[in-house]
């Protein structure tokens, strides 16, 4: 075991090249879905929290169990739909960082809707308040309530940073864990470890716990100054 730490801490102080790559595929696949669902889900948010309508009730319950939703399943249908056999097998995404992007944006984007919807929801009404009063027309009045959510969204797209940073159920099938091509570094510590390459496993799974200490502190710094 302290053979294997230490040939871990001589791949990342070495800058493997095998490691290089997988840190990449991983930061290209975890910042572009998180920008995309923070992109969707922000103003889905904010609107399911600042609107009143018939129906809202029943689309916050679906969100909340599409926050739920297994990886596996959102992998399972994703390389159904883009199989051999599948509907849109021409687009030839299977096995592809793009795929494996959009699978992520599916899990995530829930995640932030249902975070700004809870925000929003407690804010709203005084705002809505104040707008009315200023006489804010309605898309004024949105981009007042995204104006006053600005360190809650920052704090989502941190969340949503390390949700997409630590999946590994639906990248491993539709990515397919392909060695310098799709392999991130959940799946990378699974594919090694089973070989008994721990070594290379132990680094990845350092830097993944680096990054994801670094992500919740942020989170938390964030969320002491929302509470002020």
């Amino acid at each position: 075991m302290g053979s294997a730490l230490q040939k871990a801490i001589t791949l990342i102080l070495s800058a493997d090249a095998e490691l290089l790559n997988i840190l990449s595929v991983t930061a290209r696949m975890s910042i572009q879905s998180s920008l995309l669902a923070l992109l969707l889900g922000v103003p889905l948010g904010v609107w399911l929290g600042a609107r009143k309508f018939p129906g809202r009730n029943a689309l916050v319950v679906l969100n909340r169990t599409l926050m739920g939703m297994p990886p596996v399943v959102c992998g399972l249908l994703f390389y159904m739909l883009f199989s051999g056999v599948g509907p849109l097998r021409h687009m030839k995404l299977l096995f592809t960082v793009k795929i494996m992007v959009m699978a992520q944006v599916v899990l995530i984007t829930p995640i932030v809707v249902g975070n700004m919807e809870t925000y929003v929801a407690g804010i709203a009404p005084a705002i809505r308040e104040t707008a009315k009063g200023l006489g804010l027309s309605s898309c004024k009045t949105f981009l007042l309530m995204c104006g006053e959510c600005v360190y809650q969204i920052f704090s989502v797209y941190l969340l949503a940073f390390a949700r997409s940073i630590a999946e590994v159920g639906a990248v491993s099938m539709v990515g397919g864990a392909i060695a310098w091509k799709t392999n991130v570094m959940t799946t990378a510590i699974m594919q090694y470890t089973n070989r008994g390459s721990f070594s290379l496993g132990i680094a990845l799974g350092m830097i993944l716990l680096a990054v994801s200490l670094l992500v919740n502190i942020v989170i938390s710094l964030l969320q002491r100054r929302l509470s002020r």
